[in-house]
């Protein structure tokens, strides 16, 4: 009987220890949308597909702060250069970097950089975060990037082209190969969503469930409630398809955050704040 006793209570230790250990390997994270710009009066036909040409808003210029207990992971970096400043005229604007402050992250502790795609108001910021390591899919990047650092294509900017390939030399960028993988644990980078090349949008694990990051594979609310398109896309029908992914993946509807919509500063944040937390 004493050694039955005490096998049992040595097994309800084991399976303690175990569950603990499972438990560890599967990280949650805060989830914050942080806005350091608003370009005003956008065209709304350049966001959505077949919208009325005399639409206008106000739409909101964004990055994504995933904050773990060792890790703090920003999805997309935002732009900062002059020529981007000056051409796109953004209201309140404060350099990405500043505004992750924000959200009490330092610049130079953020970890990872997810970048869901080239375009200058997505990638343009990386190297204002000095130490975090660059998550692009490998697809995206040699089509983009020649290996001289050269723009391959119109669609990404000289200087942010040059900027990723001085980044990859120093051994800080990381090429995914392909959809649903798990780059980091608790998060899964997903392909399809064709705004670029191999635009990429990601799922997080958080304690209110599965959110998934669109960035600009949907701009708006109105991309998913309508089932439209987005405007700038190589494919719309291969958009739908991941925007309709894009609501398998997540536990509720209401944690798939689109790229550029003020809409979720107004669902998400304290009033007043650029700051949302996504729960």
């Amino acid at each position: 009987m004493i050694r039955r006793s005490f096998i049992a209570i040595a097994t309800l230790a084991f399976l303690s220890v175990s569950g603990t250990s499972h438990a560890q390997t599967k990280p949650t994270y805060e989830v914050f949308a942080i806005r350091y710009a608003t370009v005003p009066n956008f065209p709304v036909r350049g966001l959505i597909s077949g919208a009325d040409t005399s639409r206008r808003m106000d739409i909101a210029m964004s990055v994504w702060l995933l904050r773990g207990n060792q890790r703090n992971i920003l999805v997309d970096a935002g732009f900062y250069r002059d020529k981007f400043v000056t051409r796109w005229k953004p209201v309140n604007f404060v350099q990405p970097s500043d505004a992750v402050k924000s959200a009490g992250v330092r610049p130079q502790d953020v970890t990872d950089i997810i970048v869901s795609h080239i375009h200058w108001d997505h990638a343009d910021g990386i190297d204002l975060f000095p130490n975090a390591r660059v998550w692009i899919q490998k697809e995206e990047y040699e089509h983009y990037v020649a290996p001289d650092g050269a723009a391959r294509d119109r669609a990404i900017d000289p200087d942010d082209a040059k900027m990723l390939s001085v980044l990859k030399a120093r051994g800080r960028v990381h090429l995914i190969d392909g959809d649903s993988t798990e780059i980091i644990p608790g998060i899964t980078v997903f392909t399809g969503g064709k705004h670029t090349f191999a635009s990429q949008y990601a799922t997080v694990r958080s304690d209110v469930g599965t959110m998934v990051i669109a960035s600009d594979n949907a701009y708006l609310y109105e991309n998913l409630e309508q089932h439209r398109p987005i405007a700038q896309t190589l494919d719309s029908l291969s958009n739908l398809a991941a925007q309709a992914r894009m609501a398998r993946l997540a536990s509720d509807p209401r944690l798939i955050i689109p790229g550029h919509d003020p809409g979720v500063f107004a669902k998400f944040a304290v009033k007043g704040s650029n700051v949302a937390r996504i729960q």
